[in-house]
Protein backbone atom coordinates (compact mmCIF):
# COMPACT_ATOMS: atom_id res chain seq x y z
CA UNK A 1 0.00 0.00 0.00
CA UNK A 2 1.18 3.52 -0.85
CA UNK A 3 0.43 5.00 2.58
CA UNK A 4 1.40 8.54 1.66
CA UNK A 5 -0.93 8.56 -1.37
CA UNK A 6 -3.83 7.22 0.71
CA UNK A 7 -3.27 9.89 3.35
CA UNK A 8 -3.22 12.57 0.67
CA UNK A 9 -6.39 11.27 -1.01
CA UNK A 10 -8.29 11.06 2.29
CA UNK A 11 -7.04 14.42 3.58
CA UNK A 12 -9.77 17.03 3.86
CA UNK A 13 -7.32 19.54 2.38
CA UNK A 14 -7.09 17.61 -0.89
CA UNK A 15 -8.71 20.11 -3.31
CA UNK A 16 -11.59 17.87 -4.36
CA UNK A 17 -14.40 20.22 -3.28
CA UNK A 18 -15.68 18.21 -0.33
CA UNK A 19 -15.26 21.11 2.12
CA UNK A 20 -18.27 22.84 0.51
CA UNK A 21 -20.59 19.90 1.15
CA UNK A 22 -22.10 18.57 4.38
CA UNK A 23 -23.15 15.12 3.21
CA UNK A 24 -26.73 15.79 4.24
CA UNK A 25 -25.83 17.07 7.70
CA UNK A 26 -27.10 20.61 7.09
CA UNK A 27 -30.52 19.34 6.10
CA UNK A 28 -30.56 16.96 9.08
CA UNK A 29 -29.65 19.77 11.46
CA UNK A 30 -32.40 21.96 10.00
CA UNK A 31 -34.90 19.12 10.46
CA UNK A 32 -33.84 18.59 14.08
CA UNK A 33 -32.40 15.15 13.37
CA UNK A 34 -28.89 16.14 14.50
CA UNK A 35 -28.80 18.05 17.77
CA UNK A 36 -25.69 16.75 19.53
CA UNK A 37 -22.79 14.32 19.25
CA UNK A 38 -24.94 11.25 19.92
CA UNK A 39 -27.34 12.17 17.12
CA UNK A 40 -24.39 12.91 14.82
CA UNK A 41 -23.03 9.43 15.50
CA UNK A 42 -26.33 7.79 14.57
CA UNK A 43 -26.60 9.92 11.43
CA UNK A 44 -23.06 9.02 10.36
CA UNK A 45 -23.59 5.33 11.09
CA UNK A 46 -26.74 5.28 8.97
CA UNK A 47 -25.05 7.15 6.14
CA UNK A 48 -22.03 4.86 6.31
CA UNK A 49 -24.03 1.65 5.94
CA UNK A 50 -26.13 2.98 3.05
CA UNK A 51 -24.66 5.71 0.85
CA UNK A 52 -21.18 4.97 2.20
CA UNK A 53 -21.35 1.30 1.32
CA UNK A 54 -22.48 2.07 -2.23
CA UNK A 55 -19.78 4.72 -2.70
CA UNK A 56 -17.05 2.47 -1.31
CA UNK A 57 -18.01 -0.41 -3.61
CA UNK A 58 -18.02 1.85 -6.66
CA UNK A 59 -14.63 3.29 -5.67
CA UNK A 60 -13.16 -0.17 -5.05
CA UNK A 61 -14.46 -1.43 -8.39
CA UNK A 62 -12.95 1.55 -10.23
CA UNK A 63 -9.64 1.03 -8.43
CA UNK A 64 -9.72 -2.62 -9.52
CA UNK A 65 -9.82 -1.55 -13.15
CA UNK A 66 -13.45 -2.24 -14.03
CA UNK A 67 -15.05 -0.13 -16.77
CA UNK A 68 -15.56 3.33 -15.25
CA UNK A 69 -18.36 4.19 -17.69
CA UNK A 70 -20.30 1.09 -16.64
CA UNK A 71 -19.66 1.99 -13.02
CA UNK A 72 -20.86 5.53 -13.66
CA UNK A 73 -24.11 4.17 -15.08
CA UNK A 74 -24.42 1.92 -12.04
CA UNK A 75 -23.94 4.95 -9.80
CA UNK A 76 -26.73 6.77 -11.67
CA UNK A 77 -29.05 3.81 -11.12
CA UNK A 78 -28.28 3.88 -7.40
CA UNK A 79 -28.88 7.62 -7.06
CA UNK A 80 -32.60 8.23 -7.68
CA UNK A 81 -32.66 11.86 -6.49
CA UNK A 82 -31.69 14.58 -8.96
CA UNK A 83 -30.05 16.74 -6.30
CA UNK A 84 -27.71 13.93 -5.26
CA UNK A 85 -26.84 13.02 -8.84
CA UNK A 86 -25.98 16.66 -9.55
CA UNK A 87 -23.87 16.85 -6.40
CA UNK A 88 -22.06 13.60 -7.20
CA UNK A 89 -21.14 14.86 -10.66
CA UNK A 90 -20.03 18.29 -9.42
CA UNK A 91 -17.79 16.63 -6.86
CA UNK A 92 -16.62 14.22 -9.54
CA UNK A 93 -15.53 17.12 -11.77
CA UNK A 94 -13.56 18.71 -8.96
CA UNK A 95 -12.04 15.39 -7.89
CA UNK A 96 -11.04 14.79 -11.52
CA UNK A 97 -9.24 18.14 -11.73
CA UNK A 98 -7.32 17.44 -8.53
CA UNK A 99 -6.53 13.84 -9.44
CA UNK A 100 -5.27 14.63 -12.96
CA UNK A 101 -2.98 17.30 -11.55
CA UNK A 102 -1.69 15.01 -8.79
CA UNK A 103 -1.57 11.56 -10.42
CA UNK A 104 -1.81 12.03 -14.23
CA UNK A 105 -2.95 8.92 -16.10
CA UNK A 106 -4.45 7.93 -19.42
CA UNK A 107 -7.40 6.35 -17.60
CA UNK A 108 -8.29 9.60 -15.87
CA UNK A 109 -7.94 11.48 -19.16
CA UNK A 110 -10.24 9.01 -20.92
CA UNK A 111 -12.96 9.28 -18.27
CA UNK A 112 -12.72 13.08 -18.27
CA UNK A 113 -13.20 13.10 -22.04
CA UNK A 114 -16.13 10.69 -21.88
CA UNK A 115 -17.85 12.54 -19.03
CA UNK A 116 -17.04 16.26 -19.55
CA UNK A 117 -19.84 17.25 -17.14
CA UNK A 118 -18.40 14.97 -14.51
CA UNK A 119 -18.58 11.31 -13.57
CA UNK A 120 -19.91 10.29 -10.17
CA UNK A 121 -17.43 11.18 -7.46
CA UNK A 122 -16.89 7.64 -6.07
CA UNK A 123 -15.97 6.39 -9.55
CA UNK A 124 -13.46 9.20 -10.00
CA UNK A 125 -12.15 8.60 -6.48
CA UNK A 126 -11.52 4.95 -7.28
CA UNK A 127 -9.80 5.77 -10.55
CA UNK A 128 -7.68 8.38 -8.77
CA UNK A 129 -6.68 5.74 -6.23
CA UNK A 130 -5.73 3.38 -9.07
CA UNK A 131 -3.65 6.13 -10.70
CA UNK A 132 -1.91 6.71 -7.36
CA UNK A 133 -0.97 3.03 -7.09
CA UNK A 134 -3.53 2.20 -4.42
CA UNK A 135 -5.47 -1.04 -4.03
CA UNK A 136 -9.28 -1.41 -4.15
CA UNK A 137 -9.46 -1.71 -0.36
CA UNK A 138 -7.56 1.58 -0.05
CA UNK A 139 -10.10 3.27 -2.31
CA UNK A 140 -12.93 1.83 -0.23
CA UNK A 141 -11.34 3.20 2.94
CA UNK A 142 -11.01 6.66 1.40
CA UNK A 143 -14.67 6.57 0.40
CA UNK A 144 -16.04 5.41 3.75
CA UNK A 145 -13.91 7.87 5.68
CA UNK A 146 -15.16 10.72 3.51
CA UNK A 147 -18.74 9.54 4.06
CA UNK A 148 -18.55 10.24 7.80
CA UNK A 149 -15.83 12.86 8.13
CA UNK A 150 -17.69 15.34 5.90
CA UNK A 151 -20.86 15.42 8.03
CA UNK A 152 -18.82 15.46 11.24
CA UNK A 153 -16.78 18.46 10.12
CA UNK A 154 -19.88 20.25 8.86
CA UNK A 155 -21.75 19.70 12.12
CA UNK A 156 -18.93 21.37 14.06
CA UNK A 157 -19.69 24.51 12.05
CA UNK A 158 -23.47 24.12 11.97
CA UNK A 159 -24.01 23.48 15.69
CA UNK A 160 -20.77 24.88 17.13
CA UNK A 161 -20.20 21.29 18.24
CA UNK A 162 -16.99 20.70 20.14
CA UNK A 163 -14.50 19.38 17.55
CA UNK A 164 -13.19 16.93 20.15
CA UNK A 165 -16.67 15.42 20.39
CA UNK A 166 -16.94 15.19 16.61
CA UNK A 167 -13.57 13.44 16.40
CA UNK A 168 -14.65 11.03 19.13
CA UNK A 169 -17.67 10.15 17.00
CA UNK A 170 -15.38 9.18 14.13
CA UNK A 171 -13.24 7.10 16.48
CA UNK A 172 -16.26 5.18 17.74
CA UNK A 173 -17.20 4.39 14.13
CA UNK A 174 -13.79 2.84 13.37
CA UNK A 175 -14.99 -0.78 13.50
CA UNK A 176 -17.95 0.08 11.24
CA UNK A 177 -15.57 1.72 8.77
CA UNK A 178 -13.49 -1.46 8.66
CA UNK A 179 -16.53 -3.66 8.11
CA UNK A 180 -18.07 -1.49 5.38
CA UNK A 181 -14.76 -1.10 3.52
CA UNK A 182 -14.24 -4.88 3.56
CA UNK A 183 -17.80 -5.61 2.44
CA UNK A 184 -17.55 -3.07 -0.37
CA UNK A 185 -14.26 -4.49 -1.61
CA UNK A 186 -15.66 -8.02 -1.63
CA UNK A 187 -18.60 -6.82 -3.72
CA UNK A 188 -16.23 -5.06 -6.11
CA UNK A 189 -14.33 -8.32 -6.65
CA UNK A 190 -17.53 -9.96 -7.86
CA UNK A 191 -18.04 -7.41 -10.64
CA UNK A 192 -15.63 -9.29 -12.93
CA UNK A 193 -17.97 -12.30 -13.14
CA UNK A 194 -21.37 -10.83 -12.21
CA UNK A 195 -21.25 -7.32 -13.63
CA UNK A 196 -22.29 -4.17 -11.80
CA UNK A 197 -25.37 -5.92 -10.38
CA UNK A 198 -22.97 -7.37 -7.82
CA UNK A 199 -22.51 -3.91 -6.30
CA UNK A 200 -24.67 -2.97 -3.30
CA UNK A 201 -27.68 -0.74 -3.84
CA UNK A 202 -28.49 0.27 -0.27
CA UNK A 203 -30.90 3.19 0.00
CA UNK A 204 -31.39 5.99 2.53
CA UNK A 205 -34.78 7.64 1.88
CA UNK A 206 -34.32 10.34 4.52
CA UNK A 207 -31.02 11.37 2.96
CA UNK A 208 -32.71 11.49 -0.45
CA UNK A 209 -35.59 13.62 0.83
CA UNK A 210 -33.27 15.90 2.77
CA UNK A 211 -31.02 16.43 -0.25
CA UNK A 212 -33.91 17.44 -2.49
CA UNK A 213 -35.28 19.82 0.15
CA UNK A 214 -31.85 21.30 0.77
CA UNK A 215 -31.43 22.06 -2.93
CA UNK A 216 -34.47 24.39 -2.81
CA UNK A 217 -33.46 26.34 0.31
CA UNK A 218 -32.67 30.00 -0.50
CA UNK A 219 -30.14 30.30 2.33
CA UNK A 220 -27.66 27.57 3.17
CA UNK A 221 -24.11 27.25 4.42
CA UNK A 222 -23.19 24.17 2.36
CA UNK A 223 -23.84 23.25 -1.25
CA UNK A 224 -25.34 19.92 -0.20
Amino acid sequence: MNCAALLLLADGRFPAGGHAHSGGAESAVAAGQIKDADALEEFCRGRLHTAGLVAAALAAAAAAGHDPLALDRAADARTPVVALRDTARKLGRQMMRAARATWPSAELDALAAARPRGAHQPVVLGLAARSAGLAPLDAAYAAVYETVSGPATATVRLLSLDPFDATAVLARLAADLDDVAATATTAAQRVLHEGTDALPAASAPLLDIGAQQHATRPARLFAS
